[in-house]
Formats: C-alpha cells, structure tokens, sequence
C-alpha cells in the first residue's frame, strides 16, 4: 500500500478493516471481488458511508448460481492534490488486480485518475466530476462514470421563476468558473433577460462579507440576487457571517446556493441565518421508502465509527458514493446472473497467489489492460435502478439521467422547506410550501432601526402635503392613523423605524408565482424584506401560518356602502306632496259632488226660495244656483266661508258634512306640510344582507382578492352562500381596490353595492363629496393587527404595546382624529328619514262620512217636497198630485201663479 496522510483512529479503522477483507482472512467457499477505493484526506462521512455500503451488500450480494460473493475493498486515503503521489498510488490499486475503482478527487486531481483508468480500461465510479471532462478520442470508450447530474439548467430555471434579472455570482474554485461559463452558453439572449452583473471569486468567508459590504455601500436599499457557487461549510460561514453583520442588510437579500449543498446539516442551525431568504436544490427525497429505510440503519449505526451516522441525514456527497457502490454491486450482480462463470476463472487461478502476482493484475510499466475492463463498464451504463439520490440511469457518454431535484426554501426562521421541483422532462414545476414554525429568539435589538412595511390607504397611511412645495423625507413623508400609532409603538419599545411602501401595493395572498408563496406585504414579511408591517391588515388563519399577529388594534367587520338616494328637495309643486294623487283627485270629485248636491237640495228645499220685487214684477229666487253652490262649497274647502249660508235642513246638513271634511283634510295637510317644505326626504331600496340577496337590480361585489372575498367563498350561511354564487356568477361586480370600487358606487346611480371593511365605509362617508352611506349591520368580526415575521422576537412586546394603547384610549383618541374631527359631512346629513305622504287609505274615513252626509240631505230634501206640497194641496184645496206637480214645476223652472204665493212662499 503507498503510505497515507492523516494518521488517526479512524484510519487505522479503515486499514484494518481493508486487512481483514483479504482473501487469506476468508473462510468457507464464499468468493472475492476486490475493488479500490481513493478519498480525499477530510472526507470521514463519505468513507463512512462507503463502508456501510459495502458491509451492507457483502450481506446481501448473492450470485445467480446461489454461491456467495463480498466485494473486497481497498481504500486509499491521499492528498489528491499531489499528482504525483496520486499517480504512484493508481498504481498500487491497479497491482492488487482490483475489477473497478471509486474515487472521491479533487477537480484539479481528476484528469490524473481520468486518463489512468481510460489507459488501463479500469472502470471508474466517481460521485462527481469536475466540469469540464476531457472526451475520449473518436471511437473510445470512455470508462468513467458520474453519478452527480448536470443541472445548469434547473439553476436557469429557478432564476426564472423568480424573476431575477440581474444575478451576482460568487464562486471558490475553478469548477465554479467552468460552471459560470455553462450559465452564460445557456442564457438566450433576448429571451430570459437574465444580466450576470458582477462576478467573484472567493477564497473564505470573510472576502465573501468584504464584497458583500462593498455592494451595500453602492445600493443599500435595492434587493440582490446573489448565486453562491461553493460548498456546504463555506455558504453556511457566508451566510451565518451575513447575519451578523450589522452593516449588512438581511431582507433584500436572497441567496439561490447552486450546489447540492441543502442535503447537509443545514436544520442544525437555522435560527442563525433564518433571516436570509435562502433557495437550493436537494437530489435526496427524503419521503421514498428506499430512502427511509437506508436512515433506519444509518441512524442505528455509531457515529463514533462511522462519522456522520446517528441522524436521519446524509450529505448529497455522501449519497452520491453510496449509490456508487449500489451501483458496482448491481453491476457486478447483472454480470453474474447472465453468466456465473464470468470472473471465476480469474478469481480460481489466481488463488493462493499473492496480490503483486497476480495473473489479472496490472502493472503501470507494461502496456496491459483490464480484459474485463469493457464489459463492466458497458454493464454499468445499463444500470436502471433506484438510489438514495433517484434513479440511476446512465447516457452513452456516462452522463446521469432522468433525475429529479427538490427545490427547497428556507426563510422567515422557518426549515427547509420544498416549494418546487426540477426534472429534465417535466423541468420546474411548483408545489404548496407548508412552513415550520421555530422558536422565537427571546430578546430583541434595541440598537437599530427596524423595517416596517405599509400599504398606503387612507386614512390609515397616505402620503403628507406640505405647504410652499417642502419635500420630506423619512418618516415624514408619511401621515395617518398607522403612523401616528407606529409612533406611539416605537416610543414604548424603544426603538427606531424605518417606513417603507409595499413593492406591489398589495396586502397579502397567497401566490405560488412569487418567492416564498405569498405576495404584497405578506410576501415582505415572509422574505424577511421587513421586521414587521403596520397596516389596515386583517388578521386570519392563512397569514397567521406564515407570519405573526399583535393583537388586534382595531375591531371590524364587512360592511354594505351603497350611494345616497337622491334627496327630494322642496319644488314649485311641492304643496301637493303632503297628500297623494289620489288623495287630491277624490278630493276633487268630493269639490263638485258636494256642490252639485248643496245645488239639488236647495232647489227642492222651499226655505231657499224667496219673493223679489224687481219694481216690474215679483219674482221667485234662489241664492244657491249653481255657481253660489260651487262657491259656497270653494269657500268652505279654503276655511273663508261665504256670504251666502244654507237655510233649508237639509242644505245645513250638506254643508257641515263638508265642513267637517275639510277640517279633517285641512288639518291633516297642514301638519304634514311642514315636514315636507323644512326636511330633504330620502327612500333607502337595501338596509341588509338580506335585502341584497332577495334581489337583483342592485348588484354587489368585493375586492378581487383577500379577506373579504375569502368570507363570501367559505361561508356556510345560506345568505352570505347566496351572495358569493351571486358575486362568482358576475366577474365583473369584483375590483382590483377599495377606490375602484368606491368610486363604482358613486357612479352607478344606486344600482351598485360594495361590501367593504367597516372603518373605511365611515371613513368614506364622512368624506366630501358625501354621496354615500353604511346601511345595515357587520357581516361578521375580525381585526386588524400588526404583523411581523414568524418567530420574531418583536412579537411579545408589540402585544404589550397595544393592550398599552388601547387601555390607555390612545387608539380611540386616533380614531376619532382621523375619521370624526376630520369630517367633511354636516350632521344633518347623517339624518336617515323617510317619506310618509298620505294615501288614500289614511283619510277614507272623511269620505265615508261626505258621502254618508250627501245621502242624507237628499233624503231629507226629498221628506222636504212631500211635506210643503202636502201644505200646499190643503190650503189650496187641490189634489196631492197636482200639488207635487205644481212644486215640481216651480222647483225645475221657477215659474208659479198668484195662486200659489201665498202657499209657496211662507
């Protein structure tokens, strides 16, 4: 064996267990197929997993004929990066007439190795390869074998999904800058629009945050998209180091880390640099039985013996020569059972001979190969079985294929979670991230100014106007009810702030498009672009799992605003509304009946006749012709009186039947008439929920997206149920905001309702030009709060805060300076009246009596006849007949003789 570097228990572990595993150790009639395996110095957890992989199928691996066969490792531990030395120890391995080899090199290392096992046909499975790899001359066969993909393009991909255009990409080795050069062939200019602005190499952590520091100082507030090209333990340095920095920024970063790097032991210390929204990719799916079933036995194995083993996870690196050797075996296995006798010649006669003379092995100084060499590694490019890292499928020129990546996230204090993945058939796909909440770190920072996040609405957050054109800056662009609470916040935590306006003018949704799985200041808070946000933001389940709520600072609920009706202002005609049409068109009829009736009464009544001398002749008159009864009863109707009155019975009756008439009527329409010409009178068509959902003139609708939306579509009330297959039937009654669909209402003439959070509908009612109203009560009860990352230290004391301030008023103070002292609606205008004219209903009885009167007059009008035409007949001594005849005549013409003054005119 050539010597070794890093002398250490584990070591002389691993040289006795290659010892043991000589021929001459072995027992029985079982049969040995030796292989080499080289690994760099400080790779303990992929030695170990090598060694557990072979155990495990020296215990399993059974040929097709039923005898037994282990596969014999020698393993070779070395600087690779002394080519030399490497060179020597190639040699070494090829002298012990091994089948295969396994090797774990350095990039610069590999075309060492590379161009050995291609010379002496001596397959070789490595679990990755540099970048770029030297291609065999035309008609050779390449005799390596990569079981890491090629995934340039996922990284593509995912850049994509994100929407980043412009990239920085740092890097520590030179297979990074091979990577690099494999981005910028596959970027299509035109097409993704992706800009690698700036480049760097990096030998450790503390350049990395050097550079870092230096991009700040150039741009503090604009977001970076940074591609960290490097391994495990030097992204976490990068990262924990970026964390810690207090002149480094945390939320507008985002770190999309390009190497396998995600299956390592990231979860151990996540709390530290959970603030960074972090993005990498994952070849083990920890979720396929195959893989649960390898943790099972590595968790039981003793990490003191196997370094890594005891946790339910392995480093993609790690995996990757676990699979080698599942795949060395299965080779071998396939072999086997297609011909059993394929290596027993070469293991029988070469037994008992030692390993230097061998038959079948090679020697660096003759030119020789492996005669076998071709066979396995054509078998091995035919290998289709599952992995610890996917499927094991290989391509012509040794390439790995259909594979599949998990796409993961880790953020807002929050594991690793997946939110996509990548394979080369179906490329990224998303999938729903379910977040994992951590605990909180118990003490927060005194001694920085926090971001907080704001979504600008009136009149929780709008923009300041100055007099004379001054331009503010900071805070003090800022004013409204969230900003003065903000204030009264910072002064009890004692802290600074920062305000900032939400990037996409949303509040908050979920949306698989966007990093993170939510948009608007939700999304903000997810990404960790802020500490908290202060907002009209509803508190509810679905943002409660991603981030943190106070308690509330202000109750609510969904309200109904609809449009004024239109005030009926006093007219030219208004004198008439007090009474309805048909009230003034009976009254009419009554006018002309009564006086046609006063008119019949009075002729056939003899006391309204009288004798007038006209100096010619007498003749016989009566006051009350037709034009004296309309004027009588015109007079009666308009409270004057007349100068003439009724003398007969039953022409009183007459009259004071209209008398009382028109006191009734009269004095009904004055009482009423004030109301009308003094109050501006409004008729509201919806007061409720219910009311909208019985019809369907009145359309009605909500914001497109959020809380509000979500009630309509959850609930399980038959109304509200029957309101969203109303809403979901008419796309068009949703709006994008509250403005838009403010100003909906105000221009839909009435025909249009918008259910809106309830402060901002008496907000909106108190403001000019005061065309619209809140009717009906809260649909339900929820609250706004203020909302900040999961697990954030701020949380517990923001809580305090607002308890502090609602106990104290102070809030209730806020809410009338910015919706009540600040009102541009008269009171009057809060008055809600409705119309009450009188119908016909309400003054029947006075014409029930009118008309009860009329008949009774004609009545005793018609009494009146007989009796004087009774007087008449005695005292002139005639018939009755003639004497009604003779009454009849004067009462219908006014004609009579000498003969009958006396008796006619008493």
């Amino acid at each position: 064996m050539a010597s070794k570097k890093g002398s250490s228990p584990f070591f002389l572990l691993v040289t006795l267990l290659a010892i043991l595993q000589r021929p001459h150790f072995r027992c029985g009639a079982q049969e040995v197929i030796p292989i080499g395996a080289i690994f760099e110095v400080g790779t303990d957890e992929m030695q170990a997993a090598f060694r557990h992989a072979v155990a495990q199928f020296n215990r399993m691996n059974e040929s097709a004929n039923g005898r037994r066969y282990e596969l014999q490792a020698f393993v070779d531990i070395i600087s690779t990066a002394d080519t030399v030395k490497l060179s020597r120890l190639i040699c070494t391995q090829l002298s012990r007439g091994i089948f295969a080899i396994l090797g774990v090199v350095s990039a610069d290392s590999f075309s060492t190795i590379h161009s050995y096992t291609n010379t002496y046909h001596m397959p070789f499975f490595s679990p990755w390869f540099p970048e770029k790899v030297p291609v065999p001359t035309s008609g050779l066969m390449d005799y390596a074998l990569s079981l890491r993909p090629e995934y340039h393009q996922a990284i593509l991909d995912v850049i994509t999904y994100y929407g980043w255009k412009n990239i920085i990409y740092i890097y520590d080795s030179h297979d990074g800058l091979l990577r690099l050069q494999e981005l910028y062939q596959r970027i299509k200019p035109g097409s993704n629009n992706i800009l690698i602005e700036m480049v760097r190499r990096v030998e450790n952590s503390r350049e990395a945050i050097q550079f870092l520091q230096t991009l700040e100082s150039i741009d503090r507030y604009g977001r970076k998209f940074v591609v960290l090209d490097c391994s495990a333990s030097l992204a976490s340095e990068i990262i924990i180091q970026h964390v810690k920095d207090v002149h480094l920024g945390r939320r507008n970063y985002h770190y999309l880390l390009s190497g396998l790097v995600m299956d390592d032991r990231w979860d151990e210390r996540v709390k530290e640099y959970g603030a960074i929204n972090i993005t990498g990719f994952r070849i083990i799916d920890t979720e396929r039985p195959i893989v649960q079933q390898f943790f099972r036995t590595w968790e039981a194995l003793d990490p003191a013996i196997y370094p890594g083993a005891g946790k339910p996870f392995i480093p993609a690196q790690a995996a990757l020569v676990y699979d080698a050797v599942t795949l060395v075996a299965d080779t071998f296995n396939r072999m086997l059972k297609k011909k059993p006798d394929t290596f027993r010649s070469y293991l029988q006669r070469n037994k008992g001979e030692s390993l230097a003379n061998a038959s079948r092995a090679l020697n660096c100084s003759r030119n020789a190969v492996w005669e076998q060499g071709d066979r396995i590694a054509k078998f091995a490019r035919k290998v289709n079985l599952e992995g610890l890292t996917g499927s094991l499928r290989f391509g012509e020129d040794g390439r790995r294929e259909n594979f599949t990546l998990s796409v993961v996230e880790m953020t807002v204090n929050s594991d690793i979670v997946k939110i996509g993945q990548w394979s080369e058939q179906t490329r990224f796909q998303t999938v729903p991230a379910k977040y994992v909440r951590l605990p909180a770190t118990p003490e927060f920072e005194k001694n920085r100014t926090y971001i907080v996040t704001t979504y600008m609405e009136e009149p929780y957050m709008m923009m300041r106007k100055t007099e004379g054109g001054e331009e503010l800056t900071g805070n003090d662009q800022f004013e409204g009810y969230c900003k003065d609470m903000m204030d009264l916040i910072a002064a009890k935590l004692g802290i600074n702030y920062e305000l900032r306006k939400v990037k996409d003018h949303r509040y908050g949704n979920e949306n698989p498009n966007v990093t993170g799985g939510w948009d608007g200041i939700i999304g903000e808070l997810v990404r960790r672009e802020a500490d908290m946000a202060v907002a009209a933001l509803t508190i509810n389940s679905g943002r409660e799992r991603v981030v943190d709520f106070s308690k509330p600072f202000m109750d609510l609920g969904i309200s109904i605003m609809i449009k004024k009706p239109v005030k009926k202002f006093p007219g030219v005609f208004s004198f008439m509304d007090p009474l309805s049409k048909e009230v003034w068109m009976c009254m009419t009829f009554a006018y002309l009946g009564v006086s046609i009736v006063l008119f019949v009464v009075s002729r056939f009544g003899g006391a309204e006749w009288k004798i007038e001398d006209s100096h010619v002749a007498f003749m016989l008159t009566n006051h009350f012709s037709v034009k004296n009864s309309l004027w009588f009863a015109l007079g009666a109707f308009m409270q004057q009186g007349s100068d003439i009155s009724p003398r007969s019975i039953s022409g009183r009756m007459v009259g004071a039947v209209w008398w009382f008439f028109t006191l009734i009527l009269i004095s009904s329409y004055t009482a009423n008439l004030a109301a009308f010409l003094t109050v501006e009178r409004m008729v509201t068509p919806i007061n409720s929920a219910e009311d909208l959902a019985r019809q369907t003139q009145v359309e009605y609708g909500t914001i497109s997206s959020g809380t509000t939306l979500d009630f309509f579509k959850n609930s399980k009330f038959a109304v509200y149920s029957r309101m969203w297959e109303f809403m979901n039937s008419r796309k068009h009654v949703f709006v994008r905001t509250y403005d838009e669909g403010i100003r909906r209402v105000r221009q839909s003439k009435g025909k249009y309702a918008l259910l809106i959070e309830s402060p901002k509908n008496d907000y909106v009612n108190e403001r000019y030009p005061c065309d619209t109203m809140k009717v009906g009560r809260n649909l339900d009860t929820k609250g706004f709060g203020v909302a900040t990352p999961l697990g954030s230290p701020l949380r517990e004391q923001l809580n305090l805060a607002v308890l502090s301030l609602k106990e104290s008023d102070d809030l209730a103070r806020l809410t009338n300076k910015w919706w009540y002292d600040r009102g541009e609606c008269a009171n009057a205008d809060k008055q809600e009246t409705t119309q009450n004219e009188l119908s016909l209903s309400n003054v029947a009885g006075i014409f029930y009596i009118l008309i009860g009167g009329l008949v009774l007059a004609l009545a005793v009008a018609f009494f009146e006849f007989l009796y004087w035409s009774r007087v008449d007949a005695k005292k002139n001594k005639i018939s009755l007949t003639e004497a009604m005849k003779a009454k009849a005549r004067i009462s219908i013409t006014g004609e009579f003789s000498h003969l009958h003054h006396n008796s006619t005119v008493s």
